[in-house]
């Protein structure tokens, strides 16, 4: 008993097991093995290895985005002369990744806390009936009193007085000078897995450089200053049709880096994309059209409390970071290879198949692939 065990290790730990092979003379499944073969290597090489980078392990970066506006606009309505700064046309004013520029505008000056007739077509009536005394309109602009003023033949609400009246924008927009603004976009970006740190103020870009730059897709690609009115024609929109009503647009940051070369390579590059308030679409057709908010600035006179209210219509850009860093590393280096040379094995399953299977000389290829044994019953 001890020495079958002793021989049994001995078999397990010494000796080693090949599979039986056979070598088949056969035109067609040589060459559709061989096909088979050289479409898992160009796959491995070309797709795994050149495109897909699979000998590399990646990683998306911690941001942060800082902007800043520059630029003087200038109104003259109705012989009213104004200046309007960075302060005035940027909301928030905190240089957010997201931000707001006004382009256009409805004033109301001089609003208090009274009772005023509503606009036209907002809730009209005939008698105090059809005016709800406490109840809201969606789109009113305050409470009813339950009054019908026979000179307007709208329902009296309690409200900022005079109520705003929204129903014609001005054209062309007021701000029309938004167009010459510039724009500073400061951006860090952190590789964590590589520690690597980077900044779209990279070499070479200094105080200098800066004072006189502005960004150019040919000649000044990594220029941190935009002007407004380039933003907008690079993103597909007009500029007058976008200003008057507002819209959106996305500035994308795109750090995608290879850094088996020497980290200075790694650069952002800036594209610019049209969110909505494209002129090609059927904006008649849609609902909602552009972008815009109200605000108030709130004073007091005379011990009574007033306000103006801005209606703003504007851009708002959103800047967006996206990432890719890439480098060198064995562990998935080793993963491509291995899963390669597996998938090697589908060109034998295949042809095992074509042999065994579709061939007229197939019983005679079973007999020569596979050995068989006769079952004998123990007596």
């Amino acid at each position: 008993m001890k020495s079958q065990i002793t021989n049994a290790l001995s078999d397990f730990f010494f000796e080693y097991e090949t599979p039986r092979q056979v070598l088949v003379r056969n035109r067609r499944v040589g060459v559709v093995c061989r096909l088979i073969q050289l479409g898992v290597l160009a796959y491995i090489i070309g797709w795994v290895f050149i495109y897909e980078k699979g000998y590399q392990s990646s990683d998306t970066a911690v941001s942060s985005v800082f902007s800043k506006m520059k630029g003087v606009g200038y109104t003259n309505v109705t012989g009213t002369e104004r200046i309007w700064d960075v302060a005035d046309y940027v909301f928030p004013p905190q240089g957010d990744s997201s931000f707001v520029v006004m382009t256009n505008y409805i004033i109301t000056e001089g609003q208090k806390m009274g009772n005023c007739p509503e606009l036209p077509g907002k809730h009209n009536c005939s008698s105090d009936a059809d005016c709800e005394g406490g109840s809201f309109k969606r789109t009113g602009h305050g409470q009813m009193t339950g009054k019908c003023v026979n000179t307007t033949k709208t329902c009296e609400v309690l409200a900022w007085c005079p109520v705003e009246d929204d129903n014609n924008i001005p054209d062309p927009p007021l701000l029309m000078s938004a167009e010459n603004y510039t724009l500073f976009i400061k951006n860090s970006v952190t590789f964590p897995l590589f520690e690597v740190t980077r900044s779209n103020l990279v070499e070479g870009i200094d105080n200098n450089y800066i004072s006189k730059c502005l960004y150019d897709q040919e000649d000044s690609p990594l220029c941190p200053i935009f002007k407004l009115g380039d933003i907008v024609k690079m993103s597909g929109f007009n500029f007058e049709t976008i200003a008057k009503v507002g819209g959106a647009i996305g500035i994308v940051i795109d750090w995608t880096c290879n850094l088996d070369f020497n980290v200075k390579h790694c650069k952002p590059m800036y594209n610019f994309h049209g969110l909505y308030g494209n002129p090609d679409e059927k904006d008649k057709a849609r609902a909602s059209v552009g972008y815009n908010f109200r605000f108030a600035k709130h004073y007091m006179e005379d011990k009574v409390q007033q306000r103006t209210l801005l209606k703003v219509f504007g851009i708002r850009i959103d800047i967006i970071v996206q990432s890719l860093a890439r480098k060198f590393d064995i562990i998935p280096t080793l993963t491509a290879i291995g899963s390669g040379v597996g998938i090697f094995g589908v060109a034998t399953v295949v042809c095992d198949l074509v042999l065994l299977y579709l061939l007229p000389k197939r019983e005679f290829y079973k007999n020569m692939k596979f050995k068989y044994t006769d079952t004998q019953t123990q007596k």
